[in-house]
């Protein structure tokens, strides 16, 4: 594995593991963004420190930091079709704006665009496609249903949570159900306004 990019995900949740939270009449479907959890991206535009990476971007100066050296290792992001769907399909683009994305999905996915790449084989497969793609950068999975479908084949190298200190209760949880224990290692926790930075490595 070490002569191979790696494979990480990196995402903004609450302490209780929330990605997303309660909606006013409860419904958690497609469109209706991140309900009442809109604080866990707050830290991405209060501080004073432009994103090297994405354009908008004003972090505090200890998030700019973790957040650029992270966002630059991406070369290729997997998405799961629910967060895919959640994003408004990124305006035909990825997450990463230089970086292709394979959309990891069962069903056709019409909406799928020139710049991305719809994967019904399964988590190996998308991997795989995002690894050839990537280069000699990293893969990113976006979305805890992947995430547990690529902890479950053995195929992940980090976990990077970007923790908000709030409790809500309720939403859409980020991990899903794991199949297997999965012991990780604290690699690095950075204190930083509104957030702090947990980046693990799992342990095989």
């Amino acid at each position: 594995m070490s002569d191979m990019s790696k494979v990480f995900s990196a995402h903004a949740v609450s302490v209780d593991g929330y990605i997303s939270g309660r909606t006013p009449d409860g419904v958690d479907d497609f469109g209706r963004g991140l309900g009442d959890a809109g604080m866990l991206f707050d830290w991405y535009f209060d501080g004073d420190t432009p994103s090297q990476v994405f354009g908008g971007f004003k972090l505090s100066e200890p998030s700019a930091r973790f957040f650029d050296v992270v966002a630059d290792r991406v070369g290729a992001t997997v998405s799961g079709r629910t967060t895919y769907e959640h994003s408004s399909h990124w305006g035909g683009g990825g997450p990463q704006p230089t970086a292709p994305l394979f959309v990891l999905s069962h069903r056709p996915a019409p909406e799928i665009s020139e710049k991305q790449t719809l994967v019904t084989t399964g988590i190996e497969d998308a991997i795989a496609a995002a690894r050839a793609a990537a280069g000699d950068k990293d893969v990113a999975i976006m979305g805890g249903g992947a995430l547990t479908s690529a902890l479950a084949a053995d195929l992940v190298d980090e976990v990077i949570l970007h923790q908000v200190p709030v409790l809500l209760g309720g939403g859409r949880s980020f991990f899903q159900a794991v199949p297997k224990h999965v012991n990780l290692r604290l690699l690095t926790a950075i204190a930083a306004p509104g957030v702090t930075h947990l980046h693990y490595e799992v342990v095989r």
